[in-house]
């Protein structure tokens, strides 16, 4: 059975203006109801992160600024949105899915996070809608239980991976690949250990083929016994942020694609599911309810 970490605390409200980058995750869950493809059993609810994971990952002093809502205001400003109890509260609950979904991977094959993918949070400081970096700190569990001796994180989507790559820069044990838009956020790119910047205005075809070019080699390459996919829908052509051409179905058979390989592999595989800004909701929730679609199909 496809297990999914959702928590109802993922619709944690914000205050008006701020909602729209958080109002896909109840959508997702409740569009994978009423289709069928999910049945309640399928869903797990995780609890909070214990501070000593987090603090593997980011500072003390970062940290204690997040939990006594101190964070100062030109910090909350790169982060885009104002900080809350409720708010913090949900991104430890969001980090231990991430966890959650890696121990079930191990197990099962494959899980999924209805959200994480923060990929912007750094040690130190948030930024881009990301205050913790849930797969950085899934990675450091993993790696200080003796649970995978070589982590390979694919992160596609369309905004680069700047906090990971730099949480893992020393870290010979990850290898972090971020496959982006070259011109967007965020302006001044951090080095993966592989970074495919991806013009503007591509679509489908180019885009798949230089990931059919890559992810076999990665896979030969490194040899990881674990991997973390960010799959965030961002790169369609509908996205208002996005700058690229990719249509949905170009977004499924990427998907299709990542979780095939894993399988050939035999690799285990947690995705958490990174950033979609289209302009209707509808596009947002649709591309992302596809790579739950396909985790099941292939796996169940």
């Amino acid at each position: 059975m496809l297990k999914v970490a959702y928590n109802p605390i993922y619709r944690h409200p914000l205050p008006e203006g701020h909602r729209f980058p958080m109002s896909k995750y109840e959508l997702i869950h409740d569009q994978l109801l009423y289709e069928g493809t999910l049945r309640p059993e399928n869903f797990f609810s995780p609890r909070p992160v214990e501070d000593r994971w987090v603090l593997g990952v980011h500072t003390e002093d970062y940290v204690r600024r997040l939990k006594t809502l101190t964070v100062p205001p030109a910090m909350i400003r790169r982060i885009g949105f104002p900080l809350s109890a409720g708010l913090i509260s949900r991104e430890w609950i969001i980090t231990q899915g991430t966890i959650d979904c890696s121990l079930i991977a191990r197990r099962d094959g494959v899980a999924l996070n209805v959200a994480g993918g923060t990929h912007h949070a750094f040690p130190d400081r948030g930024e881009g809608f990301c205050l913790l970096n849930d797969v950085a700190v899934a990675a450091s569990y993993l790696l200080e239980n003796g649970l995978a001796r070589k982590i390979l994180i694919i992160d596609l989507d369309v905004h680069q991976g700047n906090g990971t790559a730099v949480i893992f820069r020393q870290e010979p044990r990850v290898f972090t690949f971020s496959m982006h838009g070259r011109d967007n956020y965020p302006l001044h790119k951090e080095t993966s250990d592989l970074d495919i910047e991806i013009p503007t205005g591509t679509t489908d075809d180019p885009y798949l083929n230089r990931l059919y070019d890559t992810i076999p080699f990665l896979l030969k390459e490194q040899k990881p016994d674990f991997l973390f996919y960010i799959s965030g829908v961002d790169i369609l052509e509908t996205d208002r942020l996005g700058k690229l051409k990719i249509s949905r179905d170009g977004c499924r058979q990427r998907d299709a694609y990542i979780f095939g390989e894993a399988l050939r592999a035999g690799l285990p595989i947690a995705v958490s599911m990174g950033g979609g800004y289209s302009i209707r909701i509808a596009d947002i929730v649709e591309a992302h309810c596809n790579t739950f679609r396909i985790a099941e199909k292939l796996y169940f």
